[in-house]
């Protein structure tokens, strides 16, 4: 059996706030709709089912996320996730340019957790609070600077 991961999936506050956070990363907008109906029930697996959803992707064409604000049942507003506790933890981009990335995180008033790390002087990286409080780690490549 032959298996790709296909995107992964995020819940937001409000859906343009989070695309204009990546697509200022770089990411672009594959498409845009709004789902329901007796098939998103059942893919979902939540009656009545009514989200908002967009679908970006890395320039590289390699990574996806979908992006998706709840219409109905009403979203629940949960803690954001530590970086230490168990389930779905965060989305990580590998970047060119570190500095210019967060430049553009400050822009969205996105700044790191504690600072920049360096990995044994491979990776220059740092976690960071985007729209919705999703957990996004930013890294750059030493290696091929």
């Amino acid at each position: 059996m032959a298996i790709t991961l296909e995107n992964v999936g995020i819940a937001v506050r409000d859906l343009e706030v989070a695309i204009e956070f990546f697509t200022d990363l770089g990411l672009s907008v594959l498409g845009r709709d709004t789902v329901r109906g007796d098939w998103a029930d059942t893919a979902v697996g939540l009656d009545g089912n009514h989200a908002k959803i967009a679908l970006l992707q890395t320039p590289d064409g390699h990574g996806r996320l979908e992006l998706f604000e709840y219409l109905h049942p009403e979203a629940l507003e949960t803690t954001p996730t530590l970086p230490h506790e168990i389930g779905m933890h965060r989305v990580a981009f590998q970047v060119d340019d570190l500095d210019a990335a967060l430049e553009i995180a400050a822009r969205h008033d996105c700044h790191p957790l504690r600072g920049v790390a360096d990995y044994q002087g491979i990776y220059r990286l740092t976690y960071l609070r985007g729209p919705s409080g999703i957990l996004v780690m930013l890294a750059q490549d030493m290696t091929q600077a």
